[in-house]
C-alpha cells in the first residue's frame, strides 16, 4: 500500500507481513492517508488527499518550488520586493496569483510561470 503522511510530508510504501501494524502505528502520531491499498486501489482523484491538495494547488505548487530552492518566504518576497505575508498568503490560498506575479515568482525560483499560474486565478 502506499500511504501519505500529510504533515510532515512524507510518502511511503508499505508491503508484507505487519504493513497493517506499522500504518496503525504511524497514524496514532500523525494525519495519514492511503492513496493506495492492494485490496481495495482508488483512483488518486477520488482520495480526500488529493481534493485537499488540489483545493489549493498553486499555493502548494509555490510553496514547493520555495522549498525546493533553499528560500525563506521572506527571502523570496524580498526577491521580488513584496511583503513576506503576501508570498504565505498566496501559499496558504488567501490571495490568488496574477499572472506578471506568477511570472515574477515563477523567474526567482526557476519554475515555468505556468507550473504557478492557473487561468482564472487572476490578470
Amino acid at each position: 500500500m502506499l500511504a501519505v503522511v500529510k504533515k510532515p510530508r512524507i510518502e511511503l510504501s508499505l508491503n508484507g507481513e505487519g504493513a497493517a501494524e506499522a500504518l496503525a502505528w504511524l497514524a496514532k502520531k500523525f494525519d495519514v492517508a492511503v492513496v493506495e491499498d492492494e485490496d481495495r486501489s482508488v483512483p488518486v482523484e477520488e482520495t480526500d488527499f488529493w481534493r485537499e491538495m488540489n483545493a489549493n494547488r498553486v499555493g502548494n505548487l509555490l510553496q514547493a518550488a520555495r522549498l525546493k530552492k533553499g528560500v525563506t518566504q521572506k527571502q523570496l518576497a524580498e526577491s521580488a520586493g513584496i511583503k513576506q505575508n503576501m508570498v504565505s498568503d498566496y501559499e496558504k490560498g488567501r490571495r490568488r496569483l496574477t499572472r506578471p506575479m506568477a511570472a515574477k515568482l515563477a523567474g526567482i525560483l526557476g519554475v515555468s510561470p505556468a507550473r504557478l499560474y492557473e487561468e482564472g486565478a487572476g490578470s
